[in-house]
């Protein structure tokens, strides 16, 4: 009976790869014949998460988009959205699985940027104007989101619209971040602050802020 549960288990095990190989959408594939641009040897993991929008999606070379990764541009599939891309994804990078990125004006990530799992992007929030309406039926405000060359950002890292992150940046894993933050900043916590810097005449350091001057 063992022998004949790991025979299955193996043919189980190659068909789910078989299956995942022809699954996986690639520049080639019919699937990515949607998106504005992909780049030679980009990888995006099959099961995908939801994607439309793809004629405003472009995805530098040699990127790999793990398997369940959510990438839209708009609310909903159908609507034209003008002629220009809205969701930016440079070369060599690589987005953890189950994440999402939500664009509707701009969004754009860097060459070289590294994220883990359940990283959530986005340039859009819901607004809360009016004490007497809905929150979900208040228009959303768009605010532009940029992701420097180089970043890592940790599991489950949100960020929200009007970030920008500078090249070379670290967010820890967890943190809601917005706000503008240089080149070679370490971001944590929720909300998320600069904890750590980088100048050539200092190295690496804890960044002096009004908060901690006694």
């Amino acid at each position: 009976m063992s022998l004949v549960r790991r025979a299955l288990g193996a043919l189980i095990h190659r068909a789910y790869g078989a299956i995942r190989a022809a699954g996986e959408i690639s520049p080639g594939s019919p699937a990515g014949y949607r998106f504005r641009s992909l780049g030679p040897g980009v990888s995006i993991a099959f099961p995908p998460g939801a994607i439309f929008g793809e004629q405003w999606i472009e995805i530098g070379d040699h990127t790999l988009i793990g398997e369940r990764v959510s990438m839209s541009c708009g609310m909903v599939p159908g609507p034209d959205l003008g002629p220009d891309s809205i969701l930016r994804i440079g070369a060599s990078c690589s987005i953890g699985r189950g994440s999402h990125i939500v664009a509707h004006q701009s969004v754009d990530i860097g060459d070289d940027v590294f994220t883990g799992p359940y990283v959530y992007i986005t340039d859009q929030n819901h607004v809360y104007d009016d004490p007497d309406m809905p929150i979900g039926r208040q228009w959303p405000r768009n605010s532009p989101v940029s992701i420097g060359s180089g970043s890592w950002l940790g599991t489950g890292a949100i960020i929200l619209p009007g970030t920008t992150l500078g090249r070379q940046c670290v967010v820890a894993g967890g943190a809601v971040v917005r706000g503008e933050f240089p080149d070679h900043s370490v971001v944590a916590g929720v909300p998320a602050r600069r904890v750590r810097g980088y100048t050539p005449e200092q190295g690496w350091h804890t960044p002096v802020t009004l908060d901690s001057i006694p």
